[in-house]
């Protein structure tokens, strides 16, 4: 990838292997996109990323969409995907500790409604995006957490619901995070991973 984020993703989530990898090769041979990033997740989804111009990453989602398939579980078009989004999810950013004086949480069923959520919730409202999960240890499911003033992650959250309505689990948002709290969440950590940390601590 190249040091710039991209200008528009395209996201299809599949429950069939098979399925997601030829419609990989769908997109390889009629869509000019500029990267195409593919990979299992947890439970034993395909995922298939398309970046590039919005254009181009147009002409995937209509190839997708033309041949969708029974499996096709969700999708994503995003034309100006919000940077710090594909900075985190591309791994171009780290996670960060919440230090503002609410944190807002939004868990969905998806993973591409969970970036479109986020994706909502930093154009919407002043907030930072601390972390966002994506299936692997959360049995396909996925979260996001925003930080911030109390008023701007309120609208954060709102924004992340209305424009993903039907795929959120739950969602909450918490005025002045516990200090314990504070250090679990700093990089989105699973719980193996935090007792594993404490045990080296020790």
């Amino acid at each position: 990838m190249s040091d710039s984020p991209p200008e528009a993703l395209g996201l299809w989530e599949f429950s069939s292997i098979p399925a997601g990898i030829s419609r990989a090769d769908m997109i390889v041979k009629t869509a000019p996109v500029h990267r195409l990033y593919t990979g299992t997740t947890h439970p034993g989804k395909y995922i298939v990323i398309a970046t590039g111009d919005a254009a181009s990453v147009d002409v995937a989602r209509e190839t997708i969409d033309g041949d969708p398939g029974r499996s096709l579980i969700d999708s994503l078009f995003l034309a100006d995907v919000a940077p710090v989004v594909a900075a985190i999810l591309f791994g171009a950013a780290a996670s960060v500790p919440v230090r503002g004086e609410a944190i807002g949480v939004v868990e969905t069923e998806t993973i591409a409604s969970t970036i479109d959520a986020a994706d909502a919730a930093v154009k919407y409202a002043d907030v930072s995006l601390a972390s966002m999960r994506l299936a692997d240890g959360l049995g396909g499911s996925a979260y996001f957490i925003i930080d911030g003033a109390v008023g701007e992650v309120q609208a954060g959250v709102e924004a992340a619901i209305d424009r993903t309505a039907g795929l959120i689990n739950d969602s909450v948002v918490i005025p002045q995070l516990a200090a314990e709290l504070r250090a679990d969440l700093r990089a989105g950590e699973s719980l193996a991973d935090r007792l594993r940390d404490a045990n080296d601590t020790r």
